[in-house]
């Protein structure tokens, strides 16, 4: 049996498999971030621990074969600086990857051509270096006593191994990590006040971390189990989907738009404000564009409508229409991919007296596909090869939607059947890989596909002109906000 952790933002999901790879159980726990501040986004890590044990025992409870359990993978969300002192103590709540009171010290880390030109990507304030530079001048009696910093699944990584250690496509996200040596970087270090010393011992993420604590063995009621690397979420969806080399991918319609896309090699382009990270295995990359509000955008036309979301899309039917005179910028929370603008908002253009809430539900759906058109036009400028990509998500149970992005990406989707295929499984088979020494390849392979949604090729070249409307857009509305 091999376990995947999913270490999310509002709950923690695990997920036991065997050697197959079919699924056992899951079990989750819940738990929330707490903002004390406008733009603060804080958790904490005790909170982690108490939902883990408690889906253990929920696993161990409803499952015998829990007792085989030889491998462990944990997923996290990225860039979190959990902060301990040298006794291994928490100083202080973790900072999560979407609290952005760092923007200033971002912005100055940015300006600094070090820190593309070595960790490939832009300083966003929700990084973990800008943060410790805010804690530096904020708390400083805190980052007195800072004797390591964690990410959130590395700090799993040591409540089950002991051991500081973390795997390199977390450690990507940190604004420290040489992208391409797969190293910490002294220089982007001591650029931020901060020491190796204060890092994790980097490994791969299908590599063993470590063995299972004896202590922890004995109360879960099983034997020898190694800890992998893990990985950061968006990767381990990647090694749940079967997404390792070139031309593979996916589209995640979430709160978030995420178009990911797996990499042979090293191709950085911070300037397009893409993420170019390491894989969870070794010798691969993956680059992703990410877009703030996808379903977010739907969701928020549904609460001022006095609609569920359902109910706003269901009256279009599932046939797809030229597109529309009425235009929607998705940029509700700002917007990362390609714009890096945390200040830019959304908008409606071309509304009219005939304008029917049927026009701006089609204008939302549109818009968000017009983004992740966005992150695919970035993908392709670094040479990125996109095939067919998963569509997984939320959002991805609208048929009409799905059918509107193939046609604007003018790429096909593939929908898997029903079953795991998520950020648990892969983290799942990363403990499979560690424990066994298996082929990578072997194990993360793609789900079954339930279908395949084909783009509407009479209307690509009609979305292709309205996409062009929609670029243009977003200069001429960012000059009179």
């Amino acid at each position: 049996m091999y376990l995947g952790i999913d270490l999310g933002t509002s709950g923690l999901r695990a997920l036991l498999i065997d050697d197959q790879g079919r699924a056992i159980g899951s079990s989750e726990a819940h738990y929330s971030a707490v903002h004390p501040h406008t733009g603060w986004s804080e958790q904490d890590p005790a909170e982690w621990i108490a939902a883990l044990e408690k889906a253990v025992a929920h696993l161990r409870a409803s499952h015998p074969e829990f007792a085989a359990l030889k491998g462990i993978g944990v997923a996290g969300h990225m860039h979190g600086a959990t902060l301990l002192d040298a006794e291994n103590n928490v100083l202080r709540p973790c900072i999560l990857w979407n609290d952005t009171r760092s923007h200033t010290e971002a912005a100055a880390l940015d300006h600094l051509p070090v820190f593309r030109e070595i960790s490939a990507n832009i300083v966003f304030p929700g990084f973990t270096a800008p943060k410790l530079m805010w804690v530096a001048k904020h708390e400083p009696e805190i980052f007195a006593k800072v004797a390591k910093v964690l990410l959130p699944a590395a700090y799993l990584n040591w409540y089950l191994t002991g051991a500081h250690v973390a795997d390199m496509s977390d450690s990507a996200g940190t604004s420290w990590l040489d992208v391409g040596a797969r190293d910490w970087s002294s220089r982007l270090l001591s650029a931020s006040h901060m020491r190796k010393d204060q890092m994790p011992r980097l490994v791969e993420g299908s590599a063993p971390a470590g063995q299972l604590r004896a202590d922890l063995a004995q109360a879960w009621g099983v034997g020898d189990v190694t800890v992998a690397g893990g990985a950061g979420d968006n990767a381990a969806a990647a090694c749940g989907i079967g997404a390792l080399t070139e031309g593979q991918g996916f589209v995640s319609l979430g709160t978030s738009g995420v178009l990911l896309a797996a990499r042979d090699g090293f191709a950085p382009a911070p300037e397009t404000a893409l993420h170019t990270f390491c894989h969870a295995v070794p010798d691969r990359w993956y680059q992703m564009g990410v877009m703030l509000s996808a379903t977010d955008s739907l969701n928020w036309l549904a609460s001022i409508t006095g609609k569920s979301p359902r109910e706003l899309v269901e009256p279009l039917g599932e046939t797809l229409p030229p597109p529309g005179r009425v235009r929607f910028l998705p940029y509700l929370s700002g917007e990362r991919t390609p714009h890096n603008d945390a200040a830019i908002r959304g908008s409606f253009t071309g509304l009219g007296t005939d304008t029917t809430v049927n026009d701006m539900v089609l204008a939302v759906l549109t818009g968000v596909a017009f983004g992740l058109r966005d992150s695919a036009e970035a993908l392709r400028a670094t040479g990125a090869q996109l095939g067919q990509l998963f569509a997984i998500g939320g959002g991805s149970a609208s048929a009409l939607w799905l059918k509107l992005i193939a046609t604007v990406l003018d790429l096909p989707l593939a929908k898997p059947e029903a079953g795991e295929f998520g950020a648990a499984l892969g983290a799942a088979r990363l403990g499979q890989v560690a424990a066994t020494g298996a082929d990578p390849a072997r194990i993360m392979t793609p789900p079954p596909i339930g279908a395949v949604i084909a783009p509407q090729a009479d209307l690509v070249p009609a979305y292709d002109d309205a996409y062009r409307a929609f670029r243009a857009a977003y200069p001429a509305i960012r000059a009179i906000q």
